[in-house]
């Protein structure tokens, strides 16, 4: 007896599956309307942007921006103003526009200042040059550098000895800082006592007051690598050559007003310009022996 065949239905295109319970739908809604329609959040639809809403839109963005943008440039404006008032910014960068080679030949010159002929400072169109075009130019830099490697070394030395603290360091710091601060107050009420007429000011002072520290970097180096007699050795010829780059550098400053308000040399005033300026010469390896003395056993 022959096997009696089962008859299987042939799905046609577009129909269903016999055998599956559930019509599936997903793919012709997909076709309907996955083209044409985008989800939203939550399951609704997005709304559409029109153009109305743009345009409304748009006028209160850009009126917000423009807003913010004026407040914050008025605000600039103010601190700037402030700032300026109590703190010479545009003055201040005039002092740190320096290169390396600058800063090479001031080392160089503030050891070396006995075959420097030249001391006048350049011009250009009543301004003077940036310090990186004149080796004469006063800088702070330098002397900033020098102050911040001078605290470091004064670790150091004390770091060898056993008597590193970090309230000893801070002696040190806030000592050396007092001590400037009180040359250049006692310098410019001298100045003002006799009455200088002169374009020096407290920036420039406080420039040339802190040369000093590249000295006495060095003369605390010595002394850690060769002792009291390497630190005295070097210490002395940089307190030499301070003094020297001092008188050159403040009698064109002090001394050539006087001679140009046509006061004579031999003249009671001029002598107390001179006495000032030999002073605050003098007083430089003074204190470049004061803050050190103490950091070489």
């Amino acid at each position: 007896m022959a096997a009696s065949k089962r008859r299987v239905p042939v799905s046609q295109p577009g129909m269903a599956d016999p055998h599956q319970l559930f019509d599936d739908t997903s793919s012709s809604q997909s076709r309907g309307y996955g083209a044409q329609r985008v989800p939203g959040g939550l399951g609704y639809p997005a709304a559409s942007a029109s153009p109305q809403g743009a345009f409304l839109a748009d006028p209160v963005s850009n009126m917000a921006m423009a807003y913010g943008s004026s407040l914050a440039a008025q605000g600039k404006e103010l601190v700037d103003k402030n700032i300026d008032r109590f703190i010479p910014v545009t003055k201040l960068k005039y002092y740190f526009a320096v290169d390396t080679m600058y800063v090479g030949k001031k080392l160089g010159l503030l050891v070396f200042p006995y075959l420097h002929q030249d001391w006048e400072v350049q011009y250009q169109q009543d301004t003077p040059v940036a310090p990186r075009f004149d080796v004469n130019a006063p800088d702070l830099y330098i002397p900033a550098m020098a102050f911040i490697t001078y605290v470091l070394v004064a670790g150091l030395a004390l770091g060898t000895q056993d008597r590193f603290s970090p309230d000893l360091l801070g002696l040190q710091a806030s000592s050396a800082l007092a001590w400037l601060t009180v040359e250049v107050l006692a310098i410019l009420l001298s100045l003002y006592l006799i009455t200088v007429n002169t374009d020096l000011s407290t920036i420039d002072l406080v420039a040339f007051l802190g040369y000093k520290y590249v000295g006495m970097i060095g003369g605390v180096l010595m002394g850690l690598l060769f002792g009291k007699i390497g630190y005295y050795l070097v210490l002395g010829w940089c307190c030499v050559s301070i003094f020297v780059f001092m008188i050159r550098t403040l009698r064109l400053k002090i001394l050539a007003e006087a001679a140009a308000e046509g006061i004579p040399v031999r003249g009671a005033r001029n002598q107390l310009r001179m006495y000032l300026t030999m002073a605050v010469a003098a007083a430089q390896p003074l204190l470049m022996y004061w803050l050190t003395f103490h950091l070489v056993r």
